[in-house]
Order: C-alpha cells, then sequence, then structure tokens
C-alpha cells in the first residue's frame, strides 16, 4: 500500500503533524513536546516573537531549526493590509519566505474574513510569498485560495482552540475532492481521535497548537498526536468499510452444519 509524499510547494515532509509555539507552560516545556510530536514544521506568530533583538531570550532559542522548518503566520490580524505587512516583517526579519496568512474577521469567534484572505493570499503571492490560508470549512472559499495561488488550504476542523473537534466533516470531504493543492485541517482539534479523523477524511495534515499546549502532560499529548495521524492516514488508505444500518455478521454463515 503506497502512499504519495507530504510535499508542499516542492518541499517534502515526513511528518504530517504541524505544530504550534504559543500557550506552553514554558518554551522548555514546548521544546519537549516538538520532540515528543516528531514534527518538522511548527508555526510562530510574527507579532509574538522578539526579532529586533536577538540577544535576549526567544521562544526561537527553542526551536532547532536544522530539524523544524519554521512556518510564521499572522496571528492577530484583522485587515489585508495588517497581514500583509506582517507577513513582509517577518520575511525581512529572515524568518521564511513562507507564511500560515491568518485575517480574522470576529473577534469572539475567530472566523477568518474570507474576502479580505483571498485578497491578502493574490498579494503574497504576487510578491513571492508561499502561502497557506487558514480559512472557513467552505469548498468554494477553499477552491477560490487555490485559484490564488495558495499552496496549500487549512480549514478550520471547529473554532481556534475550541477543542470541539471535526464539526462538519462531509465539508472536509468534499474540500479534498475539490482541491488539487494540500489539505490541512487546522484548528479545533481537542484530543488524538479527532486528529485521526481528520486524517481518515482525507487530510494531507493537521495543524494544532491548544490541543498540545493545554494538555494536562503536553509531550504526552504530543505523541498521541503523532500517532493518531499516522494511524488516521494509514485508515485513510486502507479504505473504511461502508457503514450499514443492521448488522453483518462477521463469520459467514455458509457451510455451517447443524448438529
Amino acid at each position: 500500500m503506497d502512499d504519495t509524499a507530504f510535499v508542499i510547494a516542492g518541499r517534502r515532509f515526513t511528518s504530517r503533524l504541524i505544530v504550534g509555539t504559543g500557550k506552553y507552560p514554558s518554551h522548555a516545556v514546548m521544546a519537549q513536546a516538538h520532540a515528543a510530536s516528531g514534527t518538522e514544521m511548527v508555526t510562530v506568530a510574527v507579532r509574538r516573537v522578539n526579532i529586533s533583538d536577538r540577544s535576549r531570550e526567544s521562544l526561537l532559542d527553542y526551536i532547532d531549526t536544522n530539524k523544524i522548518f519554521l512556518l510564521p503566520n499572522t496571528a492577530g490580524c484583522y485587515t489585508a493590509d495588517d497581514a500583509i505587512r506582517t507577513a513582509h516583517l517577518g520575511r525581512e526579519a529572515g524568518l521564511s519566505n513562507w507564511v500560515k496568512l491568518e485575517v480574522i474577521g470576529d473577534e469572539r469567534t475567530l472566523f477568518p474574513d474570507t474576502e479580505a484572505l483571498l485578497e491578502a493570499t493574490r498579494v503574497l503571492v504576487r510578491d513571492g510569498f508561499v502561502v497557506m490560508p487558514y480559512t472557513n470549512d467552505d469548498p468554494i472559499v477553499c477552491r477560490k485560495l487555490e485559484d490564488a495561488g495558495a499552496a496549500a488550504v487549512m480549514p478550520l476542523g471547529a473554532p481556534i482552540g475550541s477543542g470541539l473537534g471535526i464539526q462538519n466533516p462531509n465539508n472536509i470531504r468534499i474540500i479534498r475532492e475539490f482541491i488539487r493543492v494540500p489539505l490541512i485541517v487546522d484548528a479545533g482539534v481537542g484530543t488524538a481521535s479527532d486528529a485521526a479523523v481528520a486524517m481518515e477524511l482525507g487530510a494531507d495534515g493537521v495543524l494544532m497548537n491548544t490541543a498540545i499546549a493545554g494538555a494536562r502532560e503536553p509531550a504526552a499529548m504530543a505523541e498521541a498526536m503523532k500517532h493518531a495521524v499516522i494511524a488516521g492516514r494509514l485508515a485513510y488508505l486502507a479504505g473504511r468499510i461502508p457503514q450499514k444500518l443492521y448488522a453483518t455478521a462477521s463469520s459467514p454463515v455458509e457451510g455451517l452444519v447443524n448438529r
């Protein structure tokens, strides 16, 4: 049973689990969780990293960039202009020309502003960025983002930090059918079973932060997530049995002898 490689913009990753860097009790705990997760890419909020004075302690000091790829994100941006400016700031500071693009439309739900997101995607792609937009689980918006040049699309499973799991599994299936670029479920994962479900639905990867950072034992949860992503991917490739309303005997009745 062969699998396709997890490739984004020509870069190949072995791990399909992407992890965040916020909300951990300490930078040391974060580093332990990253190691346990086996991740090869972590998100870093440009606005929350001290990129002007590298002499001061930073979370970047706890990330081995020889093993882990940095994905700057535009967390906290509420307009396309602000997100574009933040992405450029991260690139100019030497973080990366990749960006997890976030343009939030509402403070309470933290749902994306999809109109502004599309605008920012077009501009940043034109400016030479590898853009991975965080968006609603809307198949039409995801297709438009791909058409705008997004290197991957990252629909939410549920609101950021909610831990509710995948709320609209059928939407994820449709998005998988609609798009050709990698599909990474981002936001809403609460525990390992949620990550497995995302992968079983056909996602190429899962991005999470709070589910690991907020766990009682972040490193243990990170390891659980690693195994869940692997298991979910294998289940997707294996092909699940059809769901049925009534029971089907697991042992065939033909040929049985009555005694």
